[in-house]
C-alpha cells in the first residue's frame, strides 16, 4: 500500500499550504502504508455492527441513525490509534476536533466520496476529510481547507454547505481507494451465509463456518458475528468442542496466528493468518514429490482438492 505515499509526493495542482502539507506528511510520517489508519475504519465499522451481539454485518443492516454516528466513533477512533500523531486536544475554546502539529483541524466523515457537510464553525479552517465503503471494501483520507473559494456559496437552514469542485480538486490526499481488511461475510455467497446463519447454537455455526470458508483469512469480529458468544474464540479452539477438535476427523487444520501455524500455512501455499485470525485447511496425506505439502508429526500432509475424500483425520497442529 505504499503507493498512498507515492501518489501524495507526486499530487500536483493544489494551492500552496504549508499548514495541509505539514499535517499529511505527520500522517504518512507515522503510517507510510495505511495500515493503522486501514485498522481505523475497519474497527469502526465492526463497532457499528457489533456483530458478536446482533450477527449484523452489512452497512444495510444498519438504522439510519447509526450510519449518522459513524463520523463521530471514526473521530474518536483515530484520536486514539493517532495519540503520537494528534499532539493534543484543542482548548474548550475551539470548535474543531484535533490539533496536528500546532495546527487545528476539523474530522469530517462521509458515506460518499466529496459528501461533507461543512458548519459555518469550520470554514477558513482546514478539515480532514474521510470516506470509506464496507462493501468496495475501500477507504480515503484527506486534508483540505474549507476556504471561500473551495466552498459552495449555497446553505442549508443550518448554515452548511460543502466543497465545490475546486475545494474537491484541493484535497492533498493522504490515501486514496486504499484496501479495508477483509469483512469476508460479504464476500460469500448468499447460499454459504444461509446454511452458516441457519444454525441455531453459535458452536455449529463455526463450525459451518470453517468447513464451507476454506483457503481464506477469516477474522476475529467474524468469529465474534457467527457464534454471537461471549467466548467466542473458544467455539475454534483445540479444547475438547471447539472447531479444531471437532474438524480434525474431518481433515481440517485450523491454523492461527502462531509462529508454528502460520509455518504450516505457509508450507501449504496458503493465506497467513494474521493476529486474530484463522485460515481453514482440509488437507490428506500427501504423496512422495507432491508440493506444496508440510510435515507434521512425521507425516506428509497436502491441501485436498475440491470434492477429494478424506479418509484420515488431520493431524494436530504444532504446539504453541
Amino acid at each position: 500500500m505504499t503507493e498512498g505515499l507515492f501518489a501524495n509526493l507526486s499530487q500536483t495542482g493544489l494551492d500552496p499550504d504549508p499548514a495541509r502539507e505539514a499535517i499529511a506528511a505527520k500522517f504518512l510520517l507515522a503510517d507510510p502504508d495505511g495500515a493503522r489508519l486501514s485498522a481505523v475504519f475497519r474497527q469502526t465499522f465492526d463497532l457499528l455492527y457489533d456483530g458478536q451481539h446482533t450477527g449484523r454485518y452489512r452497512w444495510d443492516q444498519l438504522m439510519k441513525t447509526e450510519k449518522t454516528h459513524y463520523g463521530s466513533l471514526f473521530e474518536i477512533n483515530l484520536r486514539r490509534a493517532f495519540d503520537d500523531v494528534i499532539d493534543d486536544v484543542p482548548d474548550e475554546s475551539s470548535v474543531l476536533d484535533y490539533r496536528v502539529s500546532g495546527y487545528d483541524i476539523d474530522c469530517k466523515y462521509s458515506q460518499k466520496m466529496h459528501g461533507w457537510m461543512l458548519p459555518p464553525e469550520c470554514f477558513g479552517h482546514l478539515l480532514l476529510v474521510a470516506t470509506a465503503n464496507d462493501e468496495k471494501g475501500l477507504w480515503s483520507l484527506g486534508v483540505v481547507r474549507a476556504s471561500e473559494v473551495n466552498r459552495r456559496k449555497t446553505e442549508n437552514r443550518d448554515g452548511k454547505t460543502q466543497l465545490n469542485q475546486r475545494g474537491t480538486a484541493q484535497i492533498r490526499w493522504i490515501f486514496r481507494d486504499q484496501p479495508l481488511p477483509p469483512n469476508i461475510l460479504l464476500t460469500l455467497d448468499p447460499e454459504i451465509i444461509r446454511r452458516i446463519f441457519s444454525l441455531k447454537t453459535g458452536q455449529a455455526r463455526i463450525l459451518q463456518l470453517c468447513r464451507l470458508v476454506t483457503g481464506r483469512r477469516i477474522g476475529r469480529n467474524t468469529i465474534a458475528t457467527v457464534a454471537q458468544q461471549d467466548d467466542y474464540m473458544a467455539r475454534v479452539r483445540d479444547n475438547g468442542h471447539g472447531a479444531r477438535t471437532r474438524l480434525r476427523k474431518e481433515g481440517y487444520l485450523i491454523p492461527g496466528e502462531y509462529a508454528a501455524h502460520r509455518n504450516v500455512a505457509r508450507a501449504l501455499d496458503q493465506p497467513l493468518p494474521q493476529a486474530g485470525e484463522i485460515v481453514s485447511i482440509r488437507v490428506v496425506p500427501a504423496q512422495v514429490g507432491e508440493f506444496p505439502a508440510v510435515e507434521i508429526g512425521g507425516r506428509w500432509w497436502r491441501v485436498a482438492q475440491d470434492g477429494e475424500e478424506v479418509t484420515e483425520p488431520a493431524p494436530k497442529l504444532p504446539r504453541v
